[in-house]
């Protein structure tokens, strides 16, 4: 079976991030797998707006969100953000991405590491440089987790026909002991759903009880567990992404960001692998120690997850209702985009020499069809049962 120079585990948020950070690098990309682009959400798919335009995927919103509601027990607060939350459709975000790539696609189920490589379903695939962007489970790892305990956060969430102006948050251990749920607006539809930050326990009902607060039916559920602990970005020569690496904050359990930044600063190192500026073993110790500078980043927000769920009801409240001071919340949640700065991924990386640029999507997609068809020739597809 012929050798890939990158193999992408995984095409969701993270997966595709690397891919389009790495088109006209030159480098034989393949991302592998188990379903379609674009085929299964896990998220309530949100997340702010400027991250969005940075990327050029502003075609997949349904909806902004420039409001937050905060209801407890004893209290409801509306606050208005310094910036808007960006509603989007999954399968739409992950076409627009994916046509900012030159990579090769596969389906295929990722089972382990093998020599060199990976072992799937449809054969052991070979390559200088694999990225696990496959989630949570860090298949790729020593210690590929189980769901059945450790630092992960359950969510389960419907999606009926409904309207709002707002992302919704309710605190109430009535809903769930540690954790919250919500509601996002998106278009025609609504996200309602439950987290819990201690995953053995079900949030099923919850998310039903959730739902009838909000007036709209339970149907069409979606589901995943989320880690709330940073993870190493690096294992035994592999990059980790997304939420592979733990790179989802904790209180909020929102990933998706870190998904898009981290993808593409792995690809920024794999990229100096392909220009000779850099040997694996250097790349590699560079996106370490890049993950591990937002360690405080990460640990802050975990820090929240534990300290704010065990709070009295009442003085719960009472922090809550501090947000409708408007430079306060101006404050905080500028501080909370600003843990991963945008900045850092507005800039696409130059490429390199004698490998034509790709500054826009426009360009890749009208050159992608050419490529595609020469490295299919010179990689046929993988063979079934190989």
């Amino acid at each position: 079976m012929s050798d890939v120079d990158v193999l992408i585990c995984g095409a969701s948020f993270a997966g595709l991030a690397v891919a389009r950070e790495l088109a006209g690098s030159g480098a034989d990309v393949l991302v592998l797998d188990r379903d379609e682009i674009g085929a299964h959400p896990t998220s309530a798919c949100a997340v702010p707006l400027p991250w969005l335009e940075a990327l050029g995927l502003e075609g997949s919103i349904r909806q902004l969100l420039p409001f937050m509601t905060f209801t407890t027990p004893d209290g409801y607060v509306r606050v208005r953000l310094p910036w808007s939350w960006a509603a989007f459709d999954y399968a739409e975000l992950c076409r627009l991405l994916w046509a900012q790539c030159d990579a090769r696609f596969e389906r295929a189920l990722v089972k382990g590491r093998a020599p060199g490589g990976v072992r799937t379903d449809r054969g052991t695939v070979h390559a200088r440089v694999v990225v696990d962007a496959l989630g949570w489970r860090r298949v790729l790892g020593r210690r590929p987790f189980t769901g059945k305990g450790g630092p992960l956060t359950r969510a389960l969430e419907v999606h009926p026909q409904g309207r709002g102006d707002a992302l919704d948050v309710i605190v109430d251990r009535s809903l769930a002991r540690r954790g919250y749920a919500w509601r996002v607006p998106a278009g025609e539809e609504v996200r309602v759903g439950v987290a819990s930050y201690e995953p053995r326990v079900s949030v099923k009902h919850p998310t039903a009880e959730t739902a009838r607060r909000f007036g709209v039916e339970p149907v069409r559920h979606q589901g995943n567990l989320v880690p709330h602990r940073l993870r190493p970005a690096v294992e035994d020569g592999v990059f980790f992404v997304g939420d592979s690496a733990g790179h989802c904050f904790g209180l909020s359990a929102e990933g998706i960001r870190g998904a898009f930044y981290f993808g593409t600063a792995c690809a920024r190192e794999v990229r100096r692998m392909v220009a000779a500026e850099a040997s694996l073993e250097e790349a590699l110790a560079s996106y370490a120690a890049s993950s591990a500078r937002h360690r405080r980043a990460f640990l802050a927000t975990y820090a929240l997850q534990r300290v704010l769920p065990e709070l009295p009801p009442r003085l719960l409240t009472h922090v809550v209702r501090l947000l409708t001071r408007q430079r306060l919340a101006d404050l905080i949640f500028g501080w909370y985009l600003g843990l991963l700065p945008v900045g850092d991924v507005r800039a696409r990386a130059p490429a390199l020499p004698g490998v034509p640029s790709v500054a826009s999507a426009e360009e890749v997609r009208d050159d992608r069809s050419d490529r595609g068809a020469r490295r299919r020739q010179a990689h046929p597809p993988l063979d079934r049962g190989t």
